[in-house]
């Protein structure tokens, strides 16, 4: 069986940077790829210090398609946003000030990792908080999705005018160079009691061990692999009714469902269908009492105006684009422009649908 394996390692460059987290990397990469994958063979995508959230996004997202067992390792340092307080991984660029747009919010690994069958993915991580993010893991956790097992440890800011050494991902690629891999567990009580043997952890030590094979998402997976797009739609349409009547049309269990039937057609090729779903769940988490700029609602604009982009139709692209003009109006999102786009490519439909065919 064939696995993927992504490591990861961030922080920022100058004085901003808590840990030298690229210094992992030669240390993992000397590590069979079979074996940080724990499979019979795997592909392993590295993304040293990179400059733009679009870049590890990109990355994580052909990872997360990918099929087999995925592990994702991370080392980096955490930092909140000013606007909405919530953690992101810093990147080269980010600095206190521009962490909204410079980094890589850590919600977008769960939304990524969501679809993927239980028991099949799993978070390694080494991360080093600033003073303010110690304080909010402390009180909220780190939230990387039901279905993904995470094992690793944050840990506290270092000494004023220092720089950290990414202790824990160090000892874990160590213990692999044996060649073995041990069971994820076990890996990380192991390299917990490497790094404790040099002194008391003040880390919040982060163990969890992911979902009961019995998830509906494995079958969902099962489906689209086999390109069974339609009995996908039909068992997730018939979880999403199950979540309305339990839980109402509004209820994150329903727009879950909702959400994932967007992906779902967008692996089916339905650029169209995918785009209008998404509509409908940012309208839906609006019409909830959303804010514009929570994360659900930005990432549910953001996936509608990505699908509409590949609508081939001109009449649908129009009618939709209508629509997805309105939401970027209230959901403008972190890129710069995206609304400039939106009216732009409309206005480009609308010449090319009143100019003359040439023959």
């Amino acid at each position: 069986m064939a696995g993927t394996v992504l490591l990861l390692a961030a922080s920022p460059v100058g004085r901003g940077c808590l840990v030298d987290a690229a210094s992992v990397l030669p240390v993992l990469a000397a590590v069979p790829p079979a074996v940080l994958a724990g499979t019979d063979t795997a592909n392993v995508v590295e993304l040293a210090d990179p400059l733009e959230p679009q870049a590890v996004l990109t990355r994580l997202r052909a990872a997360a398609a990918a099929p087999g067992p995925l592990t994702v390792f991370v080392t980096g340092q955490l930092q909140l946003d000013r606007r909405q307080h919530l953690p992101h991984l810093a990147l080269a660029r980010t600095t206190a000030a521009s962490v909204r747009y410079t980094a890589f919010p850590w919600h977008w690994f769960r939304e990524e990792l969501r679809l993927r069958p239980g028991g099949t993915t799993t978070l390694v991580v080494d991360l080093h908080a600033d003073a303010e993010s110690w304080q909010w893991v402390g009180a909220h956790g780190l939230d990387s999705g039901r279905g993904t097992a995470v094992h690793g440890r944050i840990a506290p800011p270092p000494p004023r005018r220092s720089v950290a050494s990414p202790a824990y991902m160090k000892a874990v690629a160590t213990i692999l160079r044996s060649g073995r891999r041990p069971p994820l567990d076990q890996l990380h009580q192991q390299a917990l009691a490497r790094i404790a043997a040099d002194g008391p952890l003040r880390d919040l030590v982060l163990s969890t061990p992911g979902p009961a094979p019995a998830d509906p998402h494995v079958a969902l997976s099962t489906a689209v692999r086999e390109g069974r797009h339609a009995d996908a739609d039909a068992l997730a349409a018939q979880w999403e009714q199950a979540a309305r009547r339990a839980h109402g049309p509004g209820s994150d269990e329903a727009l879950h469902w909702s959400e994932v039937r967007a992906d779902l057609a967008m692996f089916a090729g339905d650029a169209a269908r995918s785009c209008r779903a998404w509509l409908a769940v940012a309208s839906a988490r609006l019409a909830a009492g959303q804010a514009p700029d929570a994360p659900a609602v930005e990432a549910a604009v953001d996936r509608a105006h990505h699908q509409w982009t590949s609508i081939r139709d001109t009449d649908r692209a129009r009618d939709l684009g209508a629509a997805l003009a309105e939401l970027r109006g209230r959901v403008p999102g972190r890129r710069e422009g995206a609304l400039d786009h939106v009216l732009g490519q409309l206005r480009q439909l609308d010449a090319r649908r009143e100019s003359p065919t040439r023959v």
